[in-house]
């Protein structure tokens, strides 16, 4: 029961994601997984497409993205995490599609993001390219 427990918490404590926010107030928030919070291979691809999009690679950025999501389906943790990183890796190819004037395949992205996270800044980011997009007026 102790193995288990501990394995429990290993796991956790694995997924554990630090939506950080690497925008201002206005612009796009692109999320970031914690060092040594999850597998490498997650951990590099998750953060390297929030690097791109920052950097301004949105082609890479989308490709990285991608590969995040790839290997979010195959990940063993707390459902509720992968859920939401996946919403999170979707969300900043979303923001890269969108960068990249991708705009029907970025929104998508943002929806789909959406319906799978409650967090405020996936909401922000699909409302701010609503915005971009002209789709709802800026308030």
């Amino acid at each position: 029961m102790k193995l288990t427990l501990i394995k429990t918490i290993a796991l956790s404590s694995l997924l554990t994601c630090s939506a950080a926010a690497m925008a201002e107030q206005s612009d796009y928030k692109l999320m970031v997984i914690e060092t040594a919070t999850a597998p490498q291979p997650l951990e590099q691809s998750f953060n390297s497409c929030a690097l791109n999009v920052k950097s301004k690679n949105y082609a890479e950025a989308e490709a990285i993205c991608t590969k995040a999501i790839a290997l979010l389906k195959d990940a063993d943790g707390p459902k509720f995490k992968v859920r939401q990183l996946t919403s999170f890796a979707l969300s900043n190819r979303g923001v890269a599609r969108l960068k990249a004037n991708n705009d029907t395949a970025g929104l998508a992205d943002l929806y789909e993001a959406n319906q799978m996270s409650t967090s405020t800044m996936v909401s922000h980011n699909l409302t701010r390219a609503k915005e971009d997009l002209s789709l709802i007026s800026a308030l």
